[in-house]
């Protein structure tokens, strides 16, 4: 079973098996803590057992990393996927539809895969490394925007320090915040926002692999905020501030955040 395949058949199951859960307190009983030292919620739980199941009946991968539990050693595969089983658990939680499945396959410390569902709109981003990004198999590329007067952005700032988020802000046209950090990814690859700034330091690998590759060869581009590659471990515990932009504005962003 070839990679996007799999992710089908793990993002169907995940859709079926928290649906009981979407809009209800139910779905965000706290059940223990994750390998990230957040909250484990039970969507989360139910999301991630799903997954499981599955890469442990099937030789995907070696090495599966997901927020919750954290790195898990499997059998029979190759290479390491990188899994958030509800990015905007928040969102599901309350009924706002705005949540995916991510799944990035690395190689080599390198992804050469990526794909990620919107959960909600059954919307479905996938990325090869150099051969191409698509949305529902069409192709995918940014936007053209190239005046922040003109840009829609989505802009996370630090609570206690909020000085380069309103830099930046003040310079936009229009915010946009989701709350799913690998959807809006996507959307910046999509051309349906023209960038996408988190300054709070949290985002880890497992929120970043997939929705990096698919904005990257839908050919925006992704930094940290001194605009220098960004480079994240294989290590849910550990967070990073991140710029991606449709490419044309990425000079900008980073000159307002120094």
């Amino acid at each position: 079973m070839n990679f996007f395949s799999a992710c089908n058949e793990m993002a169907s199951c995940v859709r079926e098996k928290i649906g009981p859960y979407v809009g209800t307190p139910a779905g965000g009983e706290v059940i223990r803590m994750g390998a990230d030292r957040t909250p484990t919620e039970k969507i989360d739980q139910v999301a991630e057992d799903c997954v499981l199941g599955f890469l442990r009946e099937h030789e995907l991968c070696s090495i599966l990393i997901s927020e919750e539990a954290g790195r898990v050693p499997l059998e029979g595969g190759k290479g390491t996927i990188f899994l958030d089983p509800v990015d905007g658990t928040y969102n599901a939680v309350t009924g706002i539809p705005f949540y995916a499945i991510s799944l990035a396959w690395a190689q080599d410390g390198i992804v050469e895969k990526a794909f990620v569902r919107d959960l909600a709109s059954g919307d479905t981003f996938t990325a090869v490394r150099g051969k191409f990004a698509r949305c529902n198999n069409k192709p995918l590329h940014v936007s053209a925007t190239s005046r922040l007067d003109r840009c829609a952005m989505s802009i996370y700032g630090r609570k206690f320090d909020p000085t380069r988020m309103m830099q930046l802000g003040h310079k936009i046209r229009r915010w946009r915040l989701f709350g799913a950090s690998a959807l809006e990814l996507c959307y910046v690859g999509a051309g349906r926002i023209d960038g996408f700034v988190d300054l709070r330091g949290t985002l880890r690998v497992t929120d970043a692999a997939a929705g990096m590759l698919i904005c990257t060869e839908a050919g925006g581009t992704v930094s940290d905020l001194n605009g220098a590659p960004l480079d994240f471990p294989e290590e849910v515990t550990v967070g990073r501030c991140m710029v991606a932009t449709n490419g044309v504005l990425h000079h900008k962003v980073i000159e307002y955040l120094r």
